[in-house]
């Protein structure tokens, strides 16, 4: 299923199906429960009912238990002898015994009417007014169950209460009378047909409002897609996608992407013009190198040898920065070698003996001068610095290595014409070269310092770029210490 419409309308109509049937489950089982206590107390009540009876040693064949077929009753002895039922009763199920016929129990006399007269007759005004004792109906809890019964050929299901009475003779009789479950049976049918009949028409109608909401809520989407899918065929990347007036999650997508594109746009901007002047900066020196070899080929004496070395130098320095270059755009990272800073800048300098100006070098004892990195790249970094103010410098060059702020700073001075203000960032991009003091002369590509911010930058440092003073520039480098 590919359609996010279809699975979100298919996602919610499950989980609303699963949630209606839990909730309809609960449902009909506390309706089920709330109708079998109600069953339960009206089988309590005609069970006390006989019960009290029984306490007042009304004789088993004159108990009123009303109709049978609304309440069933049962009554048996300590024995577990049915003594008397309901009338009707034709079977029973649920009371410990399915015996519906009487069998007197010898422990439980009975007094009838015609009895009491002759005793009334023959006895003294004394003994007719003597109180033979009263029996008792036990306050415990009922115990209940359910089953059925059968009364006048009709089997239905009941709710059972079993109360215990005690009459003057000391014998304990246990009265099982029941309550029709089929009121609870139909109610609970009844809501689960509804719940049966209603549950596909809810479905229907959960799955037909999410994907119209969902259709609705996507088509912003559908809109991105669309004109992401043109730009993609123009290749015009200064085209942006619709921006939704909402402030959801799509509409942050639409601006995100758009943000995207703009960078996108800006980097394929900036390798066109890298490209372009990478092409521009290797023609010069190659079409330098092929005229004199071409005048070296015709007239052997006119061969400049030192130009055409010097050509060649140029060429073999332009494009190792360019390669440099290309390797930063890719994500080099860089190595997580230690390294003293101040080794470094020794080690740079005492290897630069063909400088016009001697550098000035100022490096504390060792300690506390490490930095993490690729030495390679922070060679270059100091390489390009020294090159940069040798090649501005009037009479002097000086390099000064000092820890400051949590890392190590190398500061790089000059006493040329210096940067103007307005310049001190334009000079970092690559191929800028200004106009005057820092227009090209000897070879300079306008690479160097761009290089040496983008490998301070991912070393987690920074290159600044200021004025030394009254006169000349100063460039500093920050890169963190080690840890």
């Amino acid at each position: 299923m590919r359609s996010v419409r279809a699975r979100a309308a298919l996602g919610a109509t499950v989980v609303v199906a699963l949630a209606v049937v839990a909730a309809g489950l609960g449902v009909l089982l506390v309706l089920r429960a709330n109708l079998t206590d109600q069953a339960g107390l009206q089988a309590e009540v005609a069970a006390r009912e006989t019960a009290g009876q029984l306490a007042l040693d009304v004789p088993y064949g004159k108990l009123e238990t009303g109709d049978g077929e609304d309440h069933p009753v049962q009554v048996t002895d300590e024995d577990g002898r049915v003594v008397a039922v309901s009338e009707d009763l034709e079977a029973i199920s649920g009371t410990g015994t399915d015996r519906v016929t009487p069998q007197p129990s010898p422990a439980a006399p009975e007094k009838g009417d015609d009895d009491r007269d002759r005793d009334d007759d023959d006895g003294d005004d004394d003994a007719a007014s003597a109180d033979p004792g009263r029996g008792e109906v036990s306050t415990d809890e009922p115990r209940f169950g359910n089953g059925t019964a059968t009364v006048d050929g009709d089997r239905a299901a009941y709710r059972f209460a079993s109360v215990e009475a005690t009459n003057s003779a000391g014998l304990t009789l246990t009265v099982h009378a029941g309550a029709p479950l089929a009121a609870e049976q139909r109610a609970v049918a009844s809501v689960r047909g509804a719940m049966l009949a209603g549950l596909p028409v809810v479905l229907l109608v959960v799955a037909g409002v999410t994907w119209l909401v969902t259709r609705r809520a996507l088509r912003p989407v559908e809109g991105i897609r669309r004109e992401m899918a043109a730009i993609t065929a123009s290749e015009d990347l200064s085209r942006r996608v619709p921006e939704p007036a909402s402030r959801d999650e799509i509409a942050r997508l639409a601006r995100t992407t758009n943000e995207t594109l703009t960078a996108l746009e800006a980097s394929v901007d900036r390798q066109r013009r890298f490209v372009a002047d990478a092409s521009h900066e290797l023609r010069s020196p190659i079409a330098s190198l092929r005229t004199q070899l071409e005048v070296g080929a015709a007239h052997p004496e006119l061969l400049d040898v030192a130009g055409a070395v010097a050509d060649t130098v140029r060429l073999q320095v332009l494009a190792a920065d360019l390669l440099l270059l290309a390797r930063l755009d890719a994500g080099e990272r860089p190595g997580n070698a230690r390294l003293d800073l101040g080794a470094l800048v020794r080690e740079e300098v005492s290897q630069r003996i063909g400088d016009r100006i001697a550098v000035t070098v100022s490096v504390p004892e060792p300690g506390g001068l490490e930095v993490t990195g690729s030495r390679g790249q922070l060679v270059r970094v100091i390489g390009n610095l020294l090159d940069n103010a040798e090649r501005h410098a009037e009479s002097s060059v000086a390099v000064e290595v000092r820890a400051e702020r949590g890392g190590v700073a190398v500061v790089v001075t000059d006493d040329g014409a210096g940067v103007p203000e307005a310049e001190r960032e334009r000079i970092f991009e690559r191929f800028v070269r200004l106009d005057d003091a820092r227009a090209r002369d000897d070879g300079g590509a306008g690479l160097g310092l761009a290089i040496a911010r983008d490998v301070a930058g991912r070393h987690g440092g920074r290159l600044t770029a200021a004025g030394a003073g009254e006169r000349g520039a100063r460039f500093e480098l920050w890169l963190p210490g080690s840890r």
